[in-house]
C-alpha cells in the first residue's frame, strides 16, 4: 500500500475539490491542501479537517503515518 496515495485519497474524499499533495516516508510526511472549504477558517480548524481525514492512518503503535512534519492548508 502506498501511504502517500492512501492519505491523498482520504483527504480528497473528506474535502471534495481539494488539491492535495502528500510526500514523505518512513512514518514522516508533509501535506499540502488547497481548498475553498478552508475559507474563513482558522489554521487549527483547517488542520483538524485534514487530520480527521487521515486519523485511521495515524492510529496505533504500528501506524503508517507517525508524524506530519509540515502541513500547509490554503485557500485558492
Amino acid at each position: 500500500m502506498d501511504i502517500c496515495a492512501e492519505a491523498k485519497s482520504r483527504i480528497e474524499a473528506a474535502i471534495p475539490g481539494a488539491d492535495v499533495s502528500v510526500t514523505g516516508g518512513g512514518g514522516h510526511f508533509e501535506i499540502k491542501v488547497v481548498s475553498d472549504a478552508f475559507a474563513g477558517k482558522r489554521i487549527v480548524a483547517k488542520q483538524r479537517m485534514v487530520y480527521m481525514a487521515i486519523k485511521e492512518l495515524m492510529a496505533g503503535d504500528a501506524a503508517p503515518i507517525h508524524a506530519v512534519d509540515r502541513m500547509v492548508c490554503e485557500t485558492p
